[in-house]
């Protein structure tokens, strides 16, 4: 018996429907079949029992199961025949064995043993939200919730791979057609039925994974450098008199602005606290000194961190835990003292820091109290971004941290608006998990776990363009969480309204020449006039043709280059930090443009590029006023702004495996590579972040007076 249960082997691709009675399983089977220019197989069961009901008058019975089953196998085999490519099968084993359950409450194990073993590369699960219709064999409209619910636990357990499809009958036939299409591209990857569940479960585009697939084959092209952006050719300069102007200039129009601060704040500490964490895993305790692990590994940042360790503002905290939780520390020599409390920095027992958000962690301390990254933000968020008493700022976090930020911006918030007299309000956003890119090994093919399932990796801070174009504002103040200061919060404040000063004066001018190029009589002065500024203002090259375009030829030129998002960035001397820079890059055309560059998207190995890359000046130091609001005060869709060819090809661990995957292009990098683009030096006092807890010990982050 259990021969004529087996299913033939096949390269055909088999889909099944599965759920309860009256949820259009056989209408998408037929509809399915002639979409895709194939065979289906219909419900043997139905053909069987309408004929028993018009004979002899009976119902099924238990008895009639095992026929059921039998001779939808033997229809699902002989239309593999005739199948094109793909073979749809209206109902199959495992709901017979579903039905047997719920009506019998057991079932037959030979029906359940053909259920588990049967294969399908994907099984559609019918959802009871389109109207029960009733025919002979149709007795139990009440049931349905009960039966599917039953169905998809049966699916569960024997682990087949399926999607619960539900609307009306048009958005189903929509719905399984763009899946199927999609399974199909998934399968020509090397990814297999579960892979392609688990992309669509996470609502990742299945032609964004094609598409890093092909990027991890073939590499990223580089960027080719022209030459380093410097002051007056690509970087602007301004005094301080200028700066107070564009302030100024800055305040007299932000009464009539939305303002808002951006700040990524997802990422862990764990970079921070590296080298004390090797530390613990690699000091032999009692075996040697400190002094010896520190010659052994030749390691700079520890002995620094020993000395000057008093000097954090989490030194007193935990040091009370360590003496708490460690009865002999006061007994214990230096050696083991330092160690035990590294150890309770570090231990997830107590304090945990390098698993914790930036953000969180004490970064200043104050006469009377410590303050947080987080608490710095909304500081500085009350002095440079408020408008009409109301300051908006936003924080992207990781969900499972978000609780850790609202209790401590619940704690401090009322405080800095007691002082600032300014309402501040909070919201959160996180990396959406669609963004993560697939990994590779090292031969091209989808990486694996040890479960074999095939591994996501976050796409870099990148991804973060999607938080960013879902704020509404005129004006967003951008600046990564570990860049605040303890003093000189008037000097930080003065040059970020300079800046919005300087993007708001820009934008008043592109919207005037906006609305110049859509007026019907823009003259050819006008946009000779729009020209000259495109060219020495923006410092963006025109078509060598363009004077042999007609007049409307031209405007619409113009208006395609006037009409982007718009950023200004402050940029800091270069002394030698890790990161990107102020950059004119050559395009595939020949014209040159400005970009900020990171040392990963040149070509090492060519000398000159090299060369040039390591003669900036000046340096990125995250710290942008954007416009993201057009001259009609329309929003623009930023991810039409992304030069896609820009992202990163990186290679990682995974629990000794190693593996590539694509991250996308940099937040103020390649997303934002096809912005209008304004440079302006600023001082570097206002750049300070926290790579390394030995940067607390700047005296950007030390208090000069104990004061706040």
């Amino acid at each position: 018996m259990e021969e004529h249960l087996k299913q033939e082997h096949t390269e055909i691709i088999k889909i099944a429907f599965v759920g309860p009675e009256s949820t259009g399983k056989t209408t998408l089977a037929s509809q399915l079949a002639e979409e895709f220019n194939t065979t289906w197989t219909p419900e043997f069961a139905r053909d069987y029992l309408q004929d028993k009901w018009d004979l002899k008058q009976e119902i099924c019975v238990k008895e009639d199961l095992i026929p059921i089953a039998i001779g939808q196998t033997q229809l699902e085999n002989e239309a593999l025949k005739n199948a094109n490519k793909i073979l749809f099968c209206d109902t199959n084993v495992l709901v017979t064995k579903v039905f047997s359950d719920i009506n019998y409450n057991s079932c037959d194990a030979i029906i359940a043993k053909a259920a588990k073993k049967h294969k399908y590369d994907l099984i559609f699960l019918t959802d009871v939200d389109v109207p029960w219709e009733k025919d002979d064999l149709r007795d139990k409209p009440d049931d349905r919730e009960k039966s599917i619910a039953a169905f998809e636990q049966a699916l569960i357990e024997f682990k087949k791979p399926y999607i619960k499809l539900s609307g009306n009958k048009e958005e189903r036939l929509e719905k399984a057609t763009k899946i199927i299409s999609d399974f199909q591209k998934a399968k020509k990857i090397g990814l297999n039925s579960f892979d392609y569940i688990k992309i669509y479960n996470r609502n990742t585009n299945l032609d964004v994974i094609e598409d890093q697939f092909q990027i991890l084959k073939s590499g990223i092209p580089k960027i080719n450098l022209e030459r380093p952006a410097i002051i007056n050719d690509g970087i602007l300069r301004i005094t301080d008199d200028e700066a107070k102007y564009f302030s100024n200039f800055f305040d007299e129009k932000k009464t009539n602005l939305k303002l808002k601060k951006f700040v990524p704040a997802s990422g862990a500490a764990s970079r921070m606290f590296k080298f004390l964490n090797e530390f613990l895993n690699e000091f032999k305790l009692g075996e040697e000194s400190i002094n010896a692990y520190i010659n052994r590994k030749k390691d700079k940042n520890l002995p620094i961190f020993l000395v000057a360790k008093e000097k954090f503002p989490f030194y007193n905290e935990i040091l009370e835990v360590a003496k708490s939780s460690l009865p002999e520390y006061g007994t214990w020599e230096k050696d083991t003292r330092d160690f035990g409390f590294i150890k309770t920095m570090l231990s997830p027992k107590y304090f945990d820091f390098s698993n914790k958000p930036k953000g969180v962690l004490p970064f200043h301390k104050y006469e009377n109290y410590t303050a947080t990254a987080i608490e710095e933000h909304l500081n500085e968020c009350a002095f440079y971004a408020t408008s009409n008493g109301k300051s908006h700022l936003h924080f992207t976090v990781s969900e499972e941290h978000q609780n850790d930020f609202e209790t401590i911006i619940n704690e401090v918030k009322p405080k800095i608006e007691k002082q600032t007299n300014a309402e501040i309000n909070v919201k959160y956003s996180y990396q959406n998990k669609a963004t993560d890119v697939i990994a590779v090994d090292l031969d091209g093919n989808p990486f694996r776990d040890e479960n074999d399932n095939i591994v996501f990796r976050p796409g870099g801070h990148g991804a973060l363009i999607e938080n960013l174009n879902n704020l509404i504002a005129d004006v967003i103040f951008i600046k990564n969480i570990d860049n605040v200061i303890q003093n000189h919060i008037q000097e930080i404040a003065l040059y970020k309204k300079a800046l919005a000063g300087i993007l708001i004066q820009y934008q008043e001018v592109i919207f005037k020449y906006m609305k110049m190029l859509n007026s019907e009589n823009v003259s050819n002065e006008d946009l000779n006039e729009i020209l000259n500024y495109i060219k020495s203002k923006l410092n963006i090259d025109i078509k060598d043709d363009f004077s042999k375009f007609t007049k409307e030829s031209k405007v619409d030129h113009l208006k395609t280059i006037l009409n982007r998002p718009i950023r200004v960035c402050g940029m800091v001397k270069n002394e030698g930090e890790p990161g990107g820079g102020p950059f004119w890059v050559i395009d595939k055309k020949g014209k040159t443009f400005l970009q900020i560059i990171e040392s990963s998207q040149i070509d090492s190995k060519d000398t000159r590029q090299k060369e040039i890359f390591e003669s900036a000046t000046h340096f990125n130091p995250v710290d942008l006023v954007c416009g993201i609001k057009d001259y009609n005060g329309q929003k623009f869709d930023l991810m039409k702004f992304i030069d896609k060819n820009s992202g990163f090809i990186v290679e990682k661990n995974n629990k000794g495996k190693s593996l590539r995957a694509f991250e996308l292009p940099g937040l103020w990098n390649g997303a934002m590579a096809k912005w209008l683009t304004i440079f302006v030096e600023v001082p570097l006092i206002t750049f300070n972040p926290v790579k390394t807890v030995n940067d607390l010990l700047k005296p950007a982050h030390q208090s000069t007076n104990g004061q706040g």
